[in-house]
C-alpha cells in the first residue's frame, strides 16, 4: 500500500506542478514575462532547497522528457513554416544556424576561459551550449508586447531557430566526446556531421511523406489525426536517432513536409499540437528547474554574468553581422536580430548532456548555463518589445476576436467549412466584402438552415458558413470580429488576400486601419490604379504602396483591374532634408492634379 500511496502522491505533485505552470503562464501573458523563466522558477521553488522540498536528480528522465518536448516543438515549428518562406530565407537563416553557431561558440569561449578558469575545449563546450536561440520565447514575447515583426526578419528568426538546434546539439556532443576521450580526429568529426545531417534529412522526408499518405488515404477515427501526427513525429525522431542521425533535424523536416501538403483535419492537428507542445514545454522546464540547485547559483552569478554579457554584446552581434553581410538586411534589422538571440530551452537541455554522461565538473556547466539563460531572459526578454519599437522593426498588432467554427470535409482536401456568427459591428455586415476564394454556402437563421439565395441578405444574429482553403481561413476572422481592428495590417492576414477591383478605398481603410483622404474614400480600387498609373494602363503585378500594405494588380481585363491582392509593404523611406520633403510634396500635388484633369476629361 505504501508503494501505491507514493505513486499517487507523485502523480498529485506532478499534476500540481503542471497546473502551477499553466496558471503562472496567465500572469506571464499579462506582464509580458518570458514563460521559460516562469516555468524554471516553478521547478526551482518546488525543488529540494525550495518551498516544495522535492528531491530530484534523475538527469536521464529530464533528458528524455526534454528530447520529447524539443522534438514536438521543432515538428510544430516546421508544420507552421511555409515552404516559400523557408526557401526565401534559407540563405541567411542557414548561415546563422551553422556558421553563426560556430562564431557564437568561438567568441563566447574566451570569456569562459577568463572568468571561469576553464581550458579551451571546456570553454568551447560552454559556448556551444549557449549558441542556440530560442524562437518560442522570442515570438511569445513579441505577441505579448503587441508586435509583429517585418516578414523578412520574422522568417529569418523562425527558420534559424528551427534549424540551428540540430547543429548546436551536434557541436555539444562532439566536444563532450573530445573531453571524455581526449582526442577526436577532424575527419571523424566531419563524417559524423555529414552522417547526422544526411540520415536526419532522409528520415525526416520519409517520415513526413508517410504521415501525409496515412492522413489522406486512411480513414482515421475522428479526433485521432492530431495524436497520430504527434506520435509519428516522435517515431521519426527515434528512428533517426537510432540510426545515428539528427532526430531534431528529422522532425523539423517532417513537420515542414506535413505543413506544406494538403492533408485531412489540418486545423485539428494544429490545435492538438498546440496543447501537446505546451504541456511538453511545461514538463521539460519544470524538470530542468528541479535539477537546478538554488544554493549553488549565487556562486556562479558574477562569472555567468560576464559570459552572458560577452554572448549578448559581442558573440551574437558578430555572428549576425558576418552571416547577414552577403544579404540585403539593413543595419537596424541586423541589430534587432542580434539582440533577440535569446538563450532558452535548448541551452538548459544541452547543459544536461555533460551530467548525463558523467563528465567531470558537469554540474558547473549546468549551473552556468542556467544562470546565463535566466539573465538572457531577464535582460533581453523584457526589452525585446522596446528594441523592436526603437529600431522600427515591429509593426503594431491587434488580435482579431472572432468566434470561428471549422468543419473538416472528408471528401476534399481543397476546402473546409468555416462558420461565424454575424455581429452588428462586423465589417462583413457593413461592407459585404468577402475574398474571392471564400464561398458563402449556408446561412443558419432561427434554427433553420438556408441557402444564400433563400436567406437573401445576411442579418445580425445569423450564422454564416463559407467554403475556404484550410490555409486561408484565418484571413476571414478579420471580417467577423466584433470591432474592426484599427491597426496596421498583419503579414499572415494579408499575403494571400484578394478583393474585387470595385471595392472602395474607404472599405479597405475601415478594415485595415489605413489613412486615406476623405475625397478618396468612395474611389474604387480599379479607378485608383487607373489614376495612379498615368503613362500606361495598369498591368498585372503593378503595385501601389498604401501605408503598411501594398496593393497589387492581380487580374487585369481590358486595361481595368478586376482583382487586387494585398501584400505587407516595407515602410517607405522617410524624407529627412528640406529638399527631399519638397520633392515628395511636389510629386503628391502633381499626382492629384493629373487625377483631377483625367476626371474632368472623362
Amino acid at each position: 500500500m505504501e508503494t501505491i500511496d507514493s505513486i499517487s502522491l507523485t502523480i498529485l505533485f506532478g499534476a500540481v506542478l503542471v497546473l502551477a505552470g499553466i496558471m503562472s503562464s496567465l500572469v506571464a501573458l499579462r506582464f509580458g514575462a518570458p514563460l521559460l523563466l516562469v516555468f524554471l522558477l516553478v521547478g526551482m521553488l518546488a525543488g529540494e532547497s525550495g518551498l516544495g522540498g522535492i528531491k530530484f536528480d534523475d538527469v536521464q528522465l529530464a533528458y528524455t522528457v526534454g528530447s520529447v518536448a524539443l522534438g514536438l516543438i521543432l515538428f510544430d515549428g516546421g508544420l507552421r513554416t511555409k515552404l516559400a518562406t523557408f526557401r526565401n530565407v534559407l540563405g541567411p537563416a542557414g548561415l546563422l544556424a551553422t556558421v553563426g553557431v560556430l562564431i557564437t561558440a568561438g567568441l563566447t569561449a574566451p570569456a569562459a576561459v577568463w572568468v571561469l578558469g576553464l581550458n579551451w575545449t571546456e570553454a568551447l563546450l560552454v559556448g556551444a551550449v549557449m549558441a542556440s536561440t530560442d524562437a518560442a520565447a522570442v515570438f511569445f514575447l513579441l505577441h505579448a508586447k503587441g508586435l509583429r515583426l517585418r516578414p523578412r526578419v520574422s522568417a529569418t528568426l523562425e527558420v534559424e531557430s528551427g534549424i540551428n538546434d540540430p547543429f548546436a546539439i551536434f557541436l555539444t556532443i562532439v566536444l563532450v566526446e573530445i573531453l571524455l576521450s581526449g582526442h577526436k580526429a577532424w575527419t571523424d568529426i566531419a563524417s559524423f556531421l555529414v552522417q547526422e545531417a544526411v540520415v536526419g534529412a532522409v528520415f525526416g522526408w520519409l517520415g513526413g511523406l508517410a504521415m501525409v499518405q496515412v492522413l489522406n488515404r486512411l480513414e482515421l477515427p475522428q479526433g485521432m489525426h492530431g495524436p497520430f501526427v504527434a506520435t509519428g513525429a516522435l517515431v521519426t525522431f527515434g528512428l533517426a536517432e537510432a540510426l545515428h542521425g539528427s532526430g531534431f533535424l528529422a522532425v523539423y523536416i517532417a513537420g515542414l513536409l506535413v505543413g506544406n501538403r494538403e492533408t485531412r483535419a489540418h486545423g485539428a492537428i494544429v490545435t492538438f499540437l498546440d496543447a501537446s507542445t505546451w504541456l511538453a514545454q511545461i514538463a521539460m522546464f519544470v524538470l530542468l528547474g528541479l535539477l537546478a540547485w538554488p544554493e549553488r547559483l549565487p556562486q556562479r552569478l558574477l562569472p555567468a554574468l560576464a559570459v552572458a554579457l560577452a554572448l549578448m554584446l559581442i558573440a551574437r552581434p558578430a555572428a549576425v553581422m558576418v552571416c547577414l553581410a552577403p544579404f540585403r538586411f539593413s543595419l537596424r534589422e541586423k541589430l534587432f536580430v542580434s539582440w533577440v538571440g535569446l538563450r532558452g530551452a535548448v541551452s538548459v537541455f544541452l547543459a544536461a548532456i555533460p551530467m548525463l554522461v558523467g563528465l567531470p565538473g558537469a554540474h558547473y556547466y549546468f549551473d552556468v548555463a542556467f544562470v546565463v539563460v535566466m539573465l538572457s531572459l531577464l535582460i533581453q526578454g523584457w526589452s525585446i518589445g522596446e528594441a523592436a519599437r526603437f529600431l522600427r522593426i515591429g509593426l503594431p498588432r491587434m488580435d482579431v476576436n472572432a468566434r470561428r467554427t471549422e468543419l473538416d470535409l472528408p471528401g476534399t482536401l481543397k476546402h473546409e467549412l468555416v462558420g461565424y456568427p454575424v455581429v452588428a459591428d462586423s465589417p462583413f455586415l457593413r461592407r459585404g466584402i468577402t475574398p474571392s476564394w471564400a464561398k458563402l454556402t449556408l446561412v443558419v437563421r432561427d434554427d433553420r438552415v438556408q441557402t444564400p439565395e433563400e436567406a437573401s441578405t445576411v442579418r445580425v444574429g445569423d450564422h454564416v458558413y463559407f467554403l475556404a482553403p484550410p490555409d486561408r481561413v484565418q484571413a476571414l476572422d478579420r471580417f467577423f470580429a466584433e470591432r474592426p481592428p484599427q491597426a496596421s495590417a498583419e503579414a499572415d492576414l494579408v499575403e494571400d488576400f484578394f478583393v474585387p477591383g470595385e471595392t472602395t478605398l474607404g472599405a479597405l481603410a475601415e478594415i485595415y486601419g489605413l489613412e486615406i483622404s476623405p475625397e478618396d474614400a468612395q474611389t474604387p480600387l480599379a479607378d485608383f490604379f487607373a489614376l495612379y498609373f498615368i503613362k500606361h494602363a495598369p498591368r498585372p503585378n503593378d503595385a501601389i504602396p498604401l501605408g503598411p500594405v501594398k496593393l497589387v494588380a492581380h487580374t487585369v481585363t481590358n486595361d481595368r483591374v478586376v482583382m487586387v491582392g494585398l501584400q505587407l509593404a516595407d515602410p517607405e523611406p522617410v524624407p529627412r532634408t528640406k529638399i527631399e520633403k519638397a520633392l515628395v510634396l511636389a510629386r503628391r500635388i502633381a499626382r492629384r492634379l493629373r487625377a483631377r484633369l483625367r476626371r474632368a476629361k472623362s
